[in-house]
C-alpha cells in the first residue's frame, strides 16, 4: 500500500515538502522556513515595540518639560526683538526729548536775560512804576509756568503697537461665507444727480465701526457721509463744483478718513493731487500725482497707485515731501510680471504685501514687501467671462483668511479667489448688468462692516449696496 502524499509546495523554498500554515498571511511553509517566518515575525514586533517605547518616553518628556514645546522658542525669540525694539525705541525718545529740552531751556534762558537786563536797567536807572513792575512780575510769571510745563515736550500713546504682535493659531478649515443675494440700497439709489439723497458714479467706500459710509462721489466732485439707516448724505468735502481751488475738488476716486481728528485724505484725481482736508481746512500734501486709489497699512504708511506711471508708491504718515518708494510696478507700462498696467485698488495685508487691482491686464497682483516683482494671485488668463477671468477689476480685500475678493467690473459681479487656485467664484452679482437687487452694474469699492456684511459701490447705478452675511 503506497504511502498517502501530503506535501504541499512551501511558500519560501518553493519544494514539495510537509507545509504547516501561518494563520497572518494565509501562507504555508516547511518546518525550516517557518521557524525563520516566525523568527522575522519576531523581530518585527520587537521594533514596533521598541517604537512604541520610544514614543512613550517622548510623551513623557514632553509632559515633564512642556517648556521644551517647538514654538516656545519662536515666542522667545519675539520677546528677546520685541525687547530690542522697545529699548531702541526708549533710546530714541530719551534722545529727544533731552535735544527738546535743551532747545526750550536755551529759549526760556534767552527771556529771563531779556529780562534780567530790564530789571538791572531799572534799578541803575532808579526809575520805575507800577506798570513797569506788573510787567516784570507777568513776565517772570509766564517763563515759570514755561519751565514748568515746556510746550514742545509731552508723552502721547499711539494705539499702534510698533512691534509685530503674535498669536498662536489652530489651524482649522476655512469658512467660506455666504451672503444673501439680494442686497439693500443703503445710500444712493435715486438716480444720477447731486441731491443729498443721490450720488453720482461712486468709486471708493469706506465703512466705519458705526456702519456709517464714506463715498468718493466722482461726478458730484465730493465727499458724502451717509449715517447709518438715513435717508440722505452729508457732503464733508468738495461739493462746491467742479475746479482746482482748494475747496473744490475734480474727479474724486477714493479717500482715507480718521474720524479721531476729523481729517480725510482725498485722492483728487482730476486735480493731480492728494488733499487733506481737516476741520474743514485744506492742505495739498503732494502735487502732480496721476492719484488714482489710496490705502493705508498698520503702520501708518500711505499707499497711492498711480495710472500713468504704472505704480504703486508709498510715503511715511506725514513726510510727503520726497518721492516716496516704489513698491509695485514702476517698470513702464506692461503685463509682465515687475509691470502694472492701469492699476487702480489696493489691499495692504500685516506684512506689508500689497495686492493691486491691475485692471487693463486683468488680473490681481500681489507684490511682497522689497520684492522685485509680483505674483499673480487671481486672474491673468487674459479678458473674460469665466471663473478664472477678470474684465477690467476694481476693489480688492483680503480677509484674515487669505481669501481675496474682486470687484471684476465689467462682468458685473464680485469674486471670491483662494490664493493658489486656479478659479475664482462669484459671491455676490453675476445676473449679468442691471438695477435690480441681485444685480450690479460696473462694481468698484468693496468694503466689509464688523459683522462681515459686504458693501459694494455699484457705480453704474449710483448707489451703495449691501449684501447681508448669511449666518
Amino acid at each position: 500500500m503506497a504511502m498517502a502524499n501530503n506535501k504541499t509546495q512551501c511558500f519560501k523554498c518553493n519544494k514539495e515538502k510537509i507545509t504547516y500554515p501561518c494563520e497572518g498571511c494565509s501562507q504555508r511553509f516547511c518546518f525550516v522556513d517557518l521557524a525563520e517566518h516566525k523568527q522575522l515575525l519576531h523581530d518585527e514586533l520587537h521594533i514596533i515595540t521598541n517604537g512604541y517605547n520610544e514614543f512613550k518616553q517622548r510623551i513623557n518628556e514632553r509632559k515633564q518639560n512642556p517648556h521644551n514645546h517647538p514654538l516656545i522658542e519662536q515666542i522667545n525669540q519675539w520677546e528677546r526683538n520685541s525687547i530690542g525694539k522697545i529699548q531702541q525705541k526708549a533710546q530714541e525718545y530719551r534722545e529727544s526729548v533731552v535735544k527738546s529740552s535743551e532747545t526750550c531751556i536755551n529759549g526760556i534762558e534767552m527771556k529771563f536775560n531779556d529780562v534780567s537786563e530790564q530789571i538791572q536797567l531799572l534799578q541803575k536807572e532808579n526809575e520805575f512804576n507800577e506798570i513797569n513792575l506788573n510787567y516784570l512780575r507777568n513776565q517772570l510769571k509766564e517763563i515759570t509756568e514755561e519751565l514748568n510745563n515746556p510746550p514742545n515736550i509731552s508723552i502721547e500713546q499711539n494705539p499702534r503697537s510698533f512691534i509685530n504682535d503674535i498669536s498662536t493659531i489652530l489651524s482649522k478649515k476655512p469658512k467660506l461665507n455666504k451672503w444673501k443675494q439680494n442686497a439693500i440700497t443703503v445710500a444712493g439709489g435715486n438716480g444720477e444727480g447731486q441731491k443729498s439723497n443721490q450720488i453720482n458714479k461712486p468709486v471708493g467706500i469706506f465703512i466705519d465701526k458705526n456702519k456709517n459710509i464714506f463715498i468718493a462721489d466722482y461726478s458730484n466732485h465730493r465727499i458724502v457721509e451717509w449715517k447709518y439707516n438715513t435717508k440722505q448724505g452729508q457732503t464733508i468735502a468738495g461739493g462746491n463744483g467742479k475746479g482746482n481751488r482748494m475747496n473744490q475738488l475734480n474727479g474724486p476716486t477714493d479717500m482715507i478718513t480718521d474720524q479721531q481728528n476729523h481729517s480725510i485724505i482725498i485722492a483728487d484725481y482730476g486735480n493731480r493731487r492728494l488733499i487733506q482736508w481737516l476741520n474743514q481746512k485744506q492742505q495739498i500734501l503732494i502735487h502732480n500725482i496721476d492719484c488714482c486709489r489710496l490705502a493705508m497699512d498698520k503702520h501708518g504708511f500711505l499707499y497711492v497707485s498711480d495710472v500713468v506711471k504704472n505704480e504703486v508708491r508709498r510715503w511715511k504718515m506725514g513726510e510727503y515731501n520726497n518721492e516716496g518708494i516704489v513698491v509695485a510696478g514702476g517698470n513702464g507700462k506692461g503685463n509682465q510680471l515687475n509691470q502694472l498696467n492701469t492699476p487702480t485698488f489696493m489691499f495692504v495685508d500685516e506684512d506689508q504685501s500689497v495686492y493691486v487691482s491691475d485692471c487693463n491686464n486683468h488680473r490681481v497682483m500681489k507684490w511682497r514687501k522689497d520684492s522685485k516683482e509680483g505674483a499673480i494671485v487671481a486672474g491673468g488668463n487674459d479678458k473674460g467671462g469665466n471663473l478664472n477671468q477678470f474684465s477690467q477689476p476694481q476693489g480688492v480685500i483680503v480677509d484674515d483668511l487669505g481669501q481675496i475678493y474682486v470687484a471684476d467690473c465689467l462682468n458685473h459681479r464680485i469674486m471670491r479667489w483662494c490664493e493658489g487656485k486656479e478659479d475664482g467664484e462669484v459671491v455676490v452679482g453675476g445676473n449679468v448688468k442691471g438695477n435690480q437687487s441681485n444685480q450690479l452694474n460696473c462694481p468698484h469699492g468693496l468694503s466689509f462692516d464688523d459683522e462681515a456684511n459686504l458693501y459694494v459701490a455699484d457705480c453704474s447705478n449710483h448707489r451703495i449696496q449691501k449684501f447681508e452675511i448669511v449666518l
